[in-house]
């Protein structure tokens, strides 16, 4: 059996060539009504190429990329930092929960027509939408995380002397940092998902942006490279606080 554990990360792909030898082959020959709308796989490979050899898809995507860093990089950290405040002091989390509460239900997107008021269109609007998205939900799992730790572990700690600070850095943070991970995971896919779609509306330059330009110009093949790349961004951000959060908390956890 141990001779074919090679073999695994092969079977893994099978899939997906088989998926795209499909789409080739039912594209190629017309077997589905408006296969005009339905390039092959070929035909969008070649895009690729010539969107990136033009500089058109880099451009875009560096744009799109450096938004979802700060926005998704400040938000988390803000949503790191006041959850951990709001789930180890009481008080904290009496004052700031009932806020948060009420504007936790408001969808990203919703607050795209005021900022756009207050900020006009321009680089800080979608990075502030990005923001928005990554702090609720990092704040409310690590709010969880922290309050999950067990109380008899911190008691001991009272006792054996360690200070506030010490028993929040060595003992409640630590033990929090699977729920985290699990707030970050989630929320670094739906950051792409959340300016693909601002840049769609509202701004001229990126992923989104392109993506739009290509369907007003009916060229199906350029919307269908900008869907893979936001795919592939999406699961290699998910994928990477995965190995992130195993390599962590993986010996211990």
């Amino acid at each position: 059996m141990n001779k074919l554990n090679w073999l695994k990360p092969q079977w893994s792909i099978l899939p997906v060539v088989m998926f795209f030898g499909v789409w080739e082959v039912v594209a190629r020959f017309g077997l589905i009504p408006g296969h005009f709308f339905f390039p092959p796989f070929t035909t969008v490979v070649q895009e690729f190429y010539h969107l990136t050899a033009n500089g058109v898809l880099v451009d875009n995507f560096l744009s799109s990329l450096i938004r979802v860093l700060i926005g998704f990089s400040t938000g988390s950290i803000a949503g790191i930092v006041i959850g951990t405040l709001m789930g180890y002091k009481e008080n904290v989390d009496k004052t700031l929960h009932p806020i948060f509460s009420l504007l936790y239900p408001i969808p990203a997107l919703g607050w795209l027509p005021i900022l756009m008021l207050w900020f006009g269109i321009g680089e800080m609007l979608p990075i502030i939408i990005i923001f928005i998205c990554s702090f609720f939900p990092v704040l409310y799992n690590t709010v969880t995380g922290i309050k999950t730790v067990d109380r008899n572990l911190i008691k001991v700690a009272k006792t054996l002397g360690a200070s506030e600070r010490n028993i929040l850095i060595t003992i409640a943070l630590p033990l929090a940092l699977p729920n985290i991970f699990t707030g970050l995971r989630l929320e670094a896919g739906m950051a792409w998902r959340v300016i693909i779609a601002a840049e769609m509306v509202a701004i001229p330059t990126g992923i989104g942006a392109l993506l739009m330009k290509a369907e007003s110009l009916i060229r199906i093949d350029i919307v269908i490279v900008c869907l893979i790349v936001l795919a592939v961004m999406c699961l290699s951000f998910e994928r990477f606080f995965i190995f992130m959060e195993h390599k962590v908390t993986g010996k211990w956890r």
